[in-house]
C-alpha cells in the first residue's frame, strides 16, 4: 500500500513565531488526508527533497496551501506560488549530526548548546537550518539554549544559518534527540581547528541559569542527600578519615529521560567549581579523541571541584570497548584525588558499563522517579507562575498527565502558549493562557515515558460510560483500581493486591474499550503492547524488550501494562518451533510478575480470545491470577452501544434504536458500531447531500453487516469461564 501524498501550493509563512524554525503549516483537512497529527514529520518534494515538521495552519488558510518559512522554501528549492508534494515520512532519532557554519559560530558555540538549539528539528543532509529553537515562543526566551547563544555568540545568533553535513543513521531525515551527538563537521571550510588537547567545559561557581533547589519539585530529598555527600567529601573529609572511611565520592544519578537529573546536579553544584563533559558529544568521537577529552577534563578538575558527566551511558556503554578501560582509569584517577568528586547521570542504567559501579568509582546511586499527580500540579504552577493566565484548574491537567516528566510538562506549557499567542494575535488582544489552551495541548504532547509503546487515548471515557457489564466492571475495579487507590486497606488486612488480570472473551466485545475506560477512571499511565510486537528473532532481544517494558511501567507508576493478544506473547511452553524464543519470553514475563524485584503500583492486564493457548504458569496466583470474562453484549448493552456510537450520526426520527438492539442478537459491540457506519454510507449512496440517516438506510445496513461472533467459540469461552 503506497503512502498518501498531496500536491499543494506554496505560500511564504510570515509569522514571527514560525520564522526559520522548520515548521510547515497545513490545513487540518490536509493533515487528516495524510493520516498525520500536528507535529508529525512530513516529506517535502520540490526541486530537491527535504523534511520538516507539520503544524496546523491559521484559520482562513486555503485547504490546498502549504505555509513554508524562507529557509524551508530554500531547502525544497522552490519559490512562492510553486507546487510542492507533501507526504508522510519515517524519521529516526539521530545518533549523531554534524553541521557547518561560520568560523565565528564554530569557535563560539559548544556542542551542548548546538544540540539544545537543534533539539526536535527534522534534518536532512544538505539542508540549511537556523539556531532558532523549535520551542521558542511566548515565555520561552530564557531557555538555556538561547541564553547560552546570546552569551557566547551575541545577537547575531538569530540570523546564523548552518548547513547539515552528515547524519547517522544515514539514508533519510533524522530528528535531533536529547541523547544525539551534535557537533561541527570535520573538514568543513572555515571550521574551527581541533585542539590537540581538548578541554571540557569548566564553570566557576555561579547561580545564573540554575533552578533553585527549593524549586526541584519531588527531588528535594535526593538533592539534599547529594549536597550532604558533597559536603562530607569535599568540605569536611577529616570527619570520614577519623572514622576510617575514604572521603572519595562517586555518584550515579538515574531516572527516566526528561525527569531532571542534570538539572538536579547543576542546582546542587551551583556554588562549586564544575568541569562538565557531555556524554553523547564525547561518545560520538573516535576512541583516541574520547580518551583525550576525558583525560583533559580530569586534569582540569584535579585542582579541586566536581567532574560532571551527563548521559554517561553514551560514553561508557554496556558493550565494552577497549578504550572503556582507559576511560575508567582516568575517572578513577579523578575520584582518588583529594577535594574532587565525580557525578554522572544516565537514563539507561541497564545500558551502562557495570564497572562504573565499582566501589572505587561510583559507589553511590541516586534515583529519580516520575512526579505523581501532586508533583505534576506543583511543577505546572512553577512553570506558569510568571505567565498571565485565566481560571486555570491545574489539578485537572495534572490528573490527565500520568507519566509526564518535567520536560513533558514544559513542552505542554509551550504548546499552550503558542495556542494562546495565536489567538491573541488574531484578536489583537492581550495574551492570556486559558484552560482550553492546556487541554488542547494535551492532544499534541506525547510523554517521553511512553515512547516505544502504543498510546491509548484516555480521558474521554470512564467505566461509568460503559453500558451494562456490571460484573465485569466491578471485577476490574477490585483487581486494578483498588490496589492503586487504596493500598492502605490491603496493608491493614495483611494481603497482597492482585498482580495481574486476564480479560478474555470473543473478539469485538470491547476488551480494549474497557482497558481505555479503566485507565481513564484511575488516571493511570498506560503502556500498551500487542503480544507479537515484543517478539524478535535475535537471541535475548525479546527478553530485553520485556524487561524494558516493565521498567518503564515502574518508572511511571501508578501504571497499567496492557498486553493485547497475550496468547501470541506467552503460548504454552515446549510446543513452539521458534528456537525457544517464546519459552524464554514466558520465563521473562514470569520473572517480572513474580520475581525477586516486586511490582509496586503496577498492574498487568492481558487480553485474549484464546485463553486456552496461554501458558498455564502465567495464570497462577501471583501472576495473571484474576480471570475476567467479557461476554457478548445483551440487548441492553447493545442499546447502550448503539446510543454511544450514534451520538455523532444524525439519525432520523423513524430510527428505533431499541428495536434495532433487539434485532441484533448475536452481534458484537464492533458489529453494532459497524451497522451505524454502514447506514451512514447507505445514506450517502442515496444522496451525497443527505442530511440524516433514515430507518431504510439502517435496514439496508442490517442486511449487509453480518455478525462476526462464532457461536461455537462463544460457547467454548463460556464453558472455560464456568470451569474456572
Amino acid at each position: 500500500m503506497t503512502s498518501p501524498e498531496l500536491t499543494l501550493t506554496v505560500r511564504l509563512n510570515t509569522s514571527a513565531a514560525d520564522a526559520r524554525r522548520g515548521v510547515v503549516r497545513l490545513h487540518p483537512e490536509a493533515l487528516a488526508a495524510l493520516g498525520l497529527r500536528e507535529w508529525d514529520a512530513i516529506a517535502l518534494i520540490g526541486a530537491r527533497r527535504t523534511a520538516a515538521v507539520a503544524g496546523i495552519a491559521p484559520a482562513g488558510t486555503p485547504t490546498g496551501t502549504a505555509l513554508l518559512d524562507d529557509v524551508t522554501l530554500s531547502n525544497v528549492g522552490l519559490r512562492e506560488n510553486a507546487t510542492v508534494v507533501v507526504a508522510p515520512v519515517t524519521v529516526h532519532g539521530a545518533r549523531s549530526v554534524t553541521v557547518s557554519g561560520s568560523a565565528m559560530a564554530q569557535q563560539s558555540i559548544s556542542d551542548t548548546t548546538l544540540r539544545q538549539a537543534l533539539l526536535g528539528k527534522v534534518l536532512t543532509v544538505g539542508d540549511a537550518v537556523s539556531l532558532l529553537p523549535r520551542d521558542l515562543g511566548p515565555g520561552t526566551s530564557t531557555t538555556p539554549a538561547t541564553q547560552a547563544l546570546s552569551r557566547t555568540f551575541g545577537v547575531q545568533w538569530t540570523s546564523e544559518l548552518l548547513t547539515v553535513t552528515g547524519v547517522d543513521p544515514s539514508g533519510g531525515p533524522v530528528s535531533v534527540q536529547p541523547n544525539s551527538a551534535v557537533g561541527w563537521g570535520p573538514g568543513v571550510p572555515n571550521a574551527r581547528p581541533t585542539p590537540t588537547t581538548p578541554v571540557a567545559a569548566v564553570t566557576e561557581p555561579h547561580t545564573a541559569d540554575v533552578v533553585p533547589v527549593e524549586d526541584l519539585v519531588g527531588a528535594q530529598a535526593p538533592a539534599a542527600k547529594l549536597a550532604e555527600w558533597l559536603t562530607l567529601a569535599l568540605d569536611e573529609p577529616e570527619l570520614l578519615q577519623k572514622l576510617g572511611a575514604s572521603p572519595h565520592l562517586g555518584v550515579v544519578i538515574t531516572g527516566p529521560a526528561g525527569v531532571g537529573k542534570s538539572m538536579l546536579a547543576r542546582s546542587v553544584l551551583a556554588k562549586r567549581r564544575v568541569v562538565e563533559l557531555d556524554g553523547p558529544g564525547v561518545g560520538a568521537s573516535e576512541a583516541q579523541s574520547r580518551l583525550e577529552r576525558v583525560t583533559a577534563a580530569v586534569d582540569a578538575v584535579r585542582s579541586g571541584g566536581v567532574l560532571l558527566v551527563t548521559d554517561i551511558d553514551a560514553l561508557l556503554p554496556a558493550v565494552r570497548e577497549p578504550v572503556s578501560t582507559l576511560i575508567l582509569d582516568q575517572l578513577r584517577r579523578a575520584v582518588d584525588t583529594e577535594s574532587v568528586a565525580f557525578v554522572a547521570t544516565t537514563a539507561h542504567p541497564e545500558g551502562l558499563d557495570d564497572r562504573l559501579r565499582a566501589q572505587d568509582l561510583c559507589d553511590r546511586e541516586l534515583s529519580l522517579s516520575l512526579p505523581d499527580g501532586t508533583g505534576r500540579r506543583q511543577l505546572l504552577e512553577l512553570l506558569l507562575r510568571k505567565v498571565p493566565t485565566a481560571d486555570l484548574d491545574l489539578s485537572a491537567i495534572a490528573s490527565r498527565t500520568p507519566g509526564f516528566v518535567v520536560a513533558d510538562l514544559a513542552a505542554l506549557c509551550r504548546e499552550a502558549a503558542l495556542r494562546a499567542a495565536s489567538r491573541a494575535s488574531s484578536a489583537k488582544s492581550e495574551p492570556r493562557l486559558t484552560q482550553e489552551d492546556l487541554v488542547g495541548a494535551l492532544d499534541v504532547i506525547r510523554p517521553l515515558s511512553r515512547s516505544g509503546t502504543e498510546e491509548l487515548a484516555i480521558g474521554s471515557v470512564t467505566l461509568d460510560d460503559v453500558g451494562d457489564m456490571v460484573e465485569t466492571k466491578q471485577a476490574l475495579t477490585e483487581a486494578v483500581l483498588w490496589p492503586l487507590q487504596h493500598p492502605d486497606s490491603f496493608a491493614r488486612l495483611g494481603v497482597d493486591p492482585p498482580r495481574g488480570v486476564l480479560l478474555y472473551g470473543p473478539p469485538g466485545c470491547g476488551k480494549t474499550y474497557l482497558v481505555r475506560a479503566l485507565a481513564s477512571s484511575g488516571q493511570l499511565s498506560v503502556h500498551a503492547v500487542k503480544g507479537a510486537e515484543l517478539m524478535d528473532k535475535w537471541v535475548g532481544a525479546s527478553e530485553k524488550a520485556v524487561r524494558e517494558l516493565f521498567q518503564r511501567a515502574r518508572d511511571s507508576a501508578p501504571s497499567l501494562i496492557f498486553l493485547d493478544e497475550v496468547d501470541a506473547l506467552a503460548p504454552r511452553r515446549g510446543q513452539s518451533s521458534d528456537s525457544g524464543v517464546s519459552d524464554r519470553v514466558v520465563a521473562a514475563l514470569l520473572t517480572e510478575l513474580d520475581g525477586v524485584e516486586p511490582l509496586r503500583d503496577v498492574v498487568v492486564l492481558g487480553a485474549t480470545n484464546r485463553p486456552d493457548l496461554i501458558d498455564p504458569a502465567l495464570l497462577r496466583p501471583g501472576r495473571l491470577e484474576r480471570l475476567v470474562f467479557v461476554p457478548p453484549p445483551d440487548a441492553d448493552a447493545r442499546k447502550e452501544i448503539l446510543r454511544t456510537s450514534g451520538k455523532a450520526v444524525p439519525l432520523a426520527d423513524d430510527v428505533d434504536l431499541d428495536a434495532l438492539a433487539q434485532d441484533l442478537d448475536g452481534y458484537s459491540a464492533a458489529d453494532c458500531s459497524a451497522v451505524l457506519r454502514e447506514a451512514a454510507l447507505a445514506a450517502m449512496r442515496r444522496s451525497v447531500d443527505a442530511a440524516d440517516v433514515t430507518a431504510a438506510d439502517v435496514a439496508a445496513a442490517r442486511d449487509k453487516v453480518r455478525p462476526s461472533l462464532d457461536p461455537d467459540q462463544v460457547a467454548h469461552l463460556k464453558a472455560y469461564a464456568d470451569n474456572r
